[in-house]
């Protein structure tokens, strides 16, 4: 039999356990938003508290019976559609896969095989949300963040394309460096996206729209910010300083205790509140490390500050309470880099775009080697840390 036929029926019949779980997405969204049918959703969200035990035992197996259970029907239904119409026996595959939904359902509903459902299990969140499929932190956020956020069942595809993967509504949101060009450039798109920003700067700052709370703070006094970050869900911190071409000691000892020290301890302050269950699907981190770890600064000492701030983060990862994004970002003008070639504005807006698509390393550049070598860079250097260290 030829090893080309079967890998090509192999990836129809994954194709259509993918095609399944886009139509369970697809109607768990209409449960949201479809009269007809959110009735029985809502059924869904009120059988649980909020560390995903059962109110009642009834509620649970209501829930299953009219909102699970229909929702298995519907990806059977489609399943067999796209089967006959492409005449693929393989394609039955995910008929086969929404059929064993069915029956663990309908098991559910009446109080049987409880533990098959995994994204509900009762007890505190003991993993950072995932990225390509749902764990129980991620769900969490859908029942206990943001309700029309978070949608997807098992593979997170329909969430990233629709920018419901990370939901910043409501969010209280920390930014270092918001007297800067993308500082107030973030402020302005993040309280478009209905977030509460907290703008920590070392200088004076006006013209920012919007009701944002402005906090003044030193690099040195980093712990003074302890008490204001327990209330962040999510910190950003994006300052640093760039002397360009000076090479004298002073100026070694400016950038590294700015662009890697000060980021480092305020990073370590804001993972320290990280002390509910809750906080591991609510509290996020983001640093922008710059374009820097992986291509020349043409400024020496920004460039290895920033390159030993990001070896510092990817180790850091390896065992980070909740998530941790970096932003790596080209060249965009402002004081630091008045040739920049990218508008603040453009870039802020990548940003946030990416984030509500769960990226954990955000690119924007103009330059398209970094697309290709950062996530080398950065997978080869995560796996060498988790192998020798711990």
């Amino acid at each position: 039999m030829n090893v080309y036929w079967l890998v090509f029926q192999a990836g129809l019949g994954f194709l259509s356990v993918v095609f399944a779980e886009v139509v369970r997405d697809a109607y768990h969204i209409a449960g949201h938003y479809w009269q007809p049918i959110q009735r029985w959703h809502n059924l869904h969200h009120k059988a649980y508290r909020r560390d995903l035990s059962m109110v009642s035992r009834d509620a649970y197996c209501k829930a299953q019976l009219y909102n699970d259970a229909p929702e298995a029907i519907a990806m059977i239904v489609a399943g067999a559609v796209l089967a006959i119409a492409t005449q693929q026996s393989i394609m039955w595959l995910g008929c086969l896969y929404s059929a064993g939904f069915l029956v663990t359902c309908l098991a559910r509903s009446q109080g049987l095989l409880l533990q098959t459902d995994l994204t509900h299990k009762p007890g505190d969140l003991d993993e950072n949300p995932s990225v390509w499929t749902v764990n129980r932190t991620y769900h969490w956020r859908h029942h206990f963040d943001q309700g029309n956020a978070y949608y997807c069942g098992h593979f997170t595809i329909v969430d990233k394309a629709l920018g419901t993967a990370l939901s910043l509504k409501g969010k209280t949101i920390a930014i270092t460096g918001a007297s800067g060009s993308l500082g107030r450039s973030l402020i302005r798109e993040l309280a478009q996206q209905g977030a509460k920003v907290i703008a920590l700067t070392t200088s004076a700052i006006d013209g920012i729209d919007g009701a944002v709370d402005v906090v003044q703070w030193q690099p040195g006094a980093e712990h003074l910010l302890r008490d204001r970050l327990q209330s962040v869900d999510i910190f950003i911190l994006n300052h640093g300083i760039n002397v360009h071409g000076d090479r004298t000691p002073e100026a070694i000892q400016a950038s590294f205790q700015v662009n890697t020290f000060s980021v480092w301890q305020l990073a370590e302050l804001f993972l320290s509140t990280v002390q509910k269950s809750e906080h591991r699907a609510l509290k996020e981190l983001w640093i922008n490390t710059s374009e820097a770890e992986v291509s020349p600064a043409f400024s020496p000492l920004y460039e290895l500050s920033k390159r030993t701030l990001g070896n510092l983060i990817t180790l850091r990862r390896q065992d980070a309470p909740c998530v941790i994004r970096k932003l790596i970002l080209g060249p965009f003008k402002s004081n630091l880099n008045p040739i920049g070639v990218m508008s603040p504005e453009f870039v802020a807006r990548g940003i946030v775009f990416l984030a509500k698509r769960d990226v954990r390393n955000i690119i924007v550049t103009i330059n398209p080697l970094t697309y290709l070598a950062f996530p080398i860079k950065e997978m080869a250097q995560s796996l060498y840390f988790r192998l020798f260290s711990k």
